[in-house]
């Protein structure tokens, strides 16, 4: 199994950041989920998949917009949202899931 596929099924919430180093909106997600690792800690692994570099990774996961930002919970989508997300929003969905 690949570390990915691990912290998917963790039982620790993942929160994936689907992004593309030419995405405008995909650059403001960086100091918003910099603010947002600060704010949970050690309670989720937050993770930045290059689109571009990882084709076969945006396509099993039917990526079709950036940024699109998934919470995966024991190999599970519980959440999926396409475009940038404030802080606050995304704390209140990760706070649910530990």
């Amino acid at each position: 199994m690949n570390k990915l596929q691990e912290l998917i099924n963790s039982e620790k919430p993942t929160l994936i950041d689907f992004f593309a180093e030419w995405c405008g909106p995909c650059k403001t997600m960086k100091p918003i989920l910099e603010e947002l690792k600060q704010k949970v800690g050690d309670n989720v692994t937050i993770i930045k998949i290059d689109v571009d570099k990882n084709p076969a990774i945006a396509a099993q996961f039917a990526i079709q917009s950036i940024p699109t930002l998934i919470i995966f919970k024991k190999g599970t989508i519980v959440w999926r949202q396409m475009g940038a997300v404030p802080a606050n929003i995304l704390e209140k969905q990760l706070q649910n899931y530990y």
